[in-house]
């Protein structure tokens, strides 16, 4: 976000905390570029499937256990009774996904848990709940076309992540958030000599954006209603917001857990913003009321760190912006800390690598960080030299990862790319098949490195380098996976 003065020609808001213009924004991102996220940045599940098969591993597995312990017997399929209905079972099992995206988690989910489940013991009694807000993001879920052999057992609710009216206490056996908690509200405190602040942001918009807008005020008022109709008839505005910000006492009427909050921040030191992830804190209390007695459980998969000198750091990320959405870090210390008051159950945070590595029964990297080893890595690169790199990167790898799905791997050749380059590079995507990569976020693991490590060195690659990066420990800020049993 921008501050700055000579650009800030009419205000279009006034001050407010943080986190109420984070809600405001990602409301208007989501109703405007929501059928356009990943132009504008990508998760683990949004085309790779080694998270969402992690998962799926990791559920059948606490099932048949949990089923064995309890003294339930597996039905095999060709037992009389087995064609009992699936969805809506007499006692189903209930996947909860909170933001969905697009689809893509569930699809692989379902998908891996499917072919796990040889004797049909977990997954004929599944019914996975995609959870959001707009409903214009679940009909984009829901239409994924890999969820079609699996529709039996889908359905949808439309709710904010706080309001989930409908949904009985105790009747969920799972919850899954990922990249969420990133995305709900957040406020930025800081711990000061008299007590607490917290940031304040308004909104103005960019000079060259302000001279196109003829009836300025229809438009203010616009913004103001979250109007998305009216809004329509205005240029877009999303990329053109400069804000101005400034700091004030916290009222605490509008914060919950003061006690935990104001004991937390005795370990960071002072003037240093920090995220305080308010909605996910409410994640954390929807979940404990929806968890039946003895449910496998509550994840969160989000960019964040657990580390109180990095908190304490005032030189680290808080935020970004994303196409106009407002993106925050995650504090998982104080969600843990959050979690403990409310008496949830114990909660266990690992690197995301780790979780999908333990999975595997090996090590692995993501495709940036192999990328990230290269030696021209450090150097100045123009944007399209940066894509000529991936897409010879992800030609080597093509030879040797072989994925379960097969699909197409959208990587536009940019415009700005020199005609002399551009055939080239075209000639690369098309070389591509479609069992290769599914992804430019995706997972590698040790074995796919190492077979390809000719074909890798050959394009600059240093073998010992990026074997040395799948043992390398978390970044300061790293993909980070909570996982909480409720008691």
């Amino acid at each position: 976000m921008l501050q700055d003065t000579d650009a800030l020609p009419q205000l279009i808001g006034d001050y407010k905390p943080v986190d109420r213009w984070q809600a405001h924004m990602n409301t208007l991102f989501y109703r405007f570029r929501g059928d356009q996220v990943r132009n504008f940045y990508q998760t683990f599940a949004s085309a790779d499937y080694r998270l969402a098969h992690a998962l799926a591993a990791d559920y059948f597995e606490r099932a048949v256990k949990r089923d064995k312990k309890s003294g339930v017997r597996p039905q095999a399929s060709d037992e009389k009774g087995s064609d009992l209905p699936p969805t809506p079972h007499p006692s189903p099992l209930t996947i909860m996904e909170l933001g969905p995206g697009n689809g893509n988690l569930a699809a692989c989910f379902l998908s891996h848990l499917k072919a796990l489940d040889t004797n049909g013991a977990v997954y004929p009694r599944i019914r996975y709940v995609l959870v959001d807000r707009e409903q214009v993001a679940l009909d984009a879920a829901l239409a994924h076309p890999d969820l079609a052999s699996h529709q039996d057992r889908v359905e949808t609710h439309r709710g904010a992540v706080d309001q989930l009216v409908g949904l009985a206490d105790g009747s969920v056996d799972r919850i899954i958030c990922n990249e969420l908690w990133n995305d709900l509200p957040t406020k930025l405190l800081s711990r000061q000599t008299n007590g607490m602040e917290e940031e304040f942001l308004r909104p103005n918009l960019s000079k060259g954006l302000h001279a196109k807008i003829s009836d300025w005020a229809a438009f203010v008022r616009a913004f103001d209603a979250m109007d998305t109709e009216a809004l329509k008839g205005f240029p877009p505005f999303l990329d053109d917001l400069v804000w101005e910000r400034e700091y004030r006492t916290v009222d605490w009427k509008d914060v919950p857990y003061r006690k935990t909050i104001t004991d937390f921040f005795k370990g960071v030191d002072q003037q240093v913003l920090v995220p305080v992830n308010l909605g996910a804190y409410v994640t954390l209390k929807e979940a404990k009321r929806l968890l039946a007695p003895g449910a496998i459980g509550f994840s969160s998969f989000d960019a964040g760190t657990a580390d109180m000198d990095v908190l304490s750091d005032p030189e680290k990320p808080c935020y970004g912006q994303f196409g106009g959405q407002q993106s925050f870090m995650v504090n998982f210390a104080l969600a843990e800390a959050v979690a403990k008051q409310l008496e949830f159950g114990l909660m266990t945070i690992e690197s995301q690598r780790e979780f999908v590595g333990r999975s595997l029964g090996t090590n692995v990297v993501t495709l940036m960080d192999l990328i990230a080893t290269h030696p021209s890595a450090g150097m100045k690169m123009t944007p399209w030299e940066q894509d000529r790199l991936m897409l010879k990167t992800l030609r080597a790898l093509n030879e040797t990862y072989r994925s379960p799905y097969a699909r197409h791997l959208d990587f536009p050749v940019p415009i700005e790319v020199p005609a002399e380059e551009r055939e080239a590079l075209q000639a690369l995507v098309h070389s591509l098949t479609p069992t290769g990569i599914p992804d430019t976020v995706a997972y590698l693991t040790e074995e796919e490195l190492s077979v390809a490590s000719k074909d890798l060195e050959d394009i600059g690659y240093d073998p010992q380098s990026f074997m040395v990066a799948l043992t390398a420990p978390p970044s300061p800020v790293d993909y980070l996976h909570c996982f909480v049993q409720p008691r």
